[in-house]
């Protein structure tokens, strides 16, 4: 299995455009970029890859990063930095399955996939395949499964892919706050590499109009918010699930200079073979 982390920031991208904080800047200088998130996944066995999540910087993405186009993709949920660039399978691609949740989202009516369909029902390539949160599917030549989250208002799941081959397993928390199920940390738990979530560091979580949740022991918030894990959050679960190596993605701009590039922190275009 080689992963490929194809965008490793939140909704705007560091830099992000129109943006002469330090952090952009010293993004600019240095040369480096996380843009809207995805994860390519290569299955060397077989020759397939799988994509996680079609960020809008697609075409950016593929075209700066040494990876192949997917042969199959699993959409999380239906924010569009996660979304949107499926769009980009027109005159790209022959055949694209599209892998997503059946689950009834309560605020939208309708189910990952069903606006996966919904969305793209112009697009010929794209074809969506259903599953139940916590069923394992194949694609790609791998086994997956989608485990629910937690990322208030929308539903949305976490990504699980395993290698019955090699043993080889990425687990992905997906976008959610710290409040992740015990159920979905079980599936999660013991990866060659876990992609976590982590937007801020807490300390900014003084600036968020609904400050943070999820305090550990000593205070410190382990949730921005109420959608996603702060850096310590993320470090807390991820110590929990006893990864063999952790990745923080989703990262944001708002990130102190002095910390944006921290070696915990990813950026476009890691790559991790196991």
């Amino acid at each position: 299995m080689r992963v490929t982390l194809l965008g490793t920031g939140d909704t705007t991208g560091t830099p992000t455009p129109g943006c002469d904080c330090d952090t952009c800047l010293e993004a600019r200088a240095r040369g480096v970029e996380r843009t809207r998130f995805s994860v390519h996944v290569e299955n060397e066995r077989t020759g397939e890859s799988l994509l996680l999540d079609a960020s809008p910087d697609f075409r950016h993405q593929f075209l700066t990063q040494d990876v192949s186009l997917p042969d199959e993709v699993v959409v999380t949920h239906v924010h569009f930095d996660h979304l949107d660039g499926l769009g980009n399978a027109y005159r790209l691609v022959d055949d694209l399955p599209v892998h997503a949740a059946n689950e009834r989202d309560p605020k939208t009516g309708t189910s990952v996939a069903g606006t996966v369909r919904e969305k793209y029902d112009y697009l010929d390539p794209v074809s969506v395949r259903e599953h139940a949160p916590g069923e394992t599917f194949r694609a790609a030549g791998f086994d997956v499964t989608l485990v629910p989250v937690d990322h208030p208002p929308l539903v949305c799941y976490g990504v699980v892919v395993q290698d019955s081959e090699t043993g080889a397993k990425l687990s992905l928390t997906g976008d959610t706050s710290y409040d992740v199920p015990t159920k979905s940390r079980d599936a999660l738990r013991d990866a060659d590499l876990l992609l976590a979530d982590a937007i801020v560091p807490a300390a900014l979580c003084d600036h968020h109009p609904m400050g943070g949740r999820h305090e550990d022991g000593d205070g410190v918030p382990r949730t921005f918010g109420t959608k996603h894990m702060t850096r310590e959050g993320a470090l807390d679960l991820a110590a929990e699930l006893d990864a063999d190596t952790t990745r923080l993605v989703h990262v944001s701009h708002f990130y102190p200079v002095e910390e944006a590039f921290d070696d915990a922190l990813a950026v476009d275009g890691e790559q991790y073979e196991f």
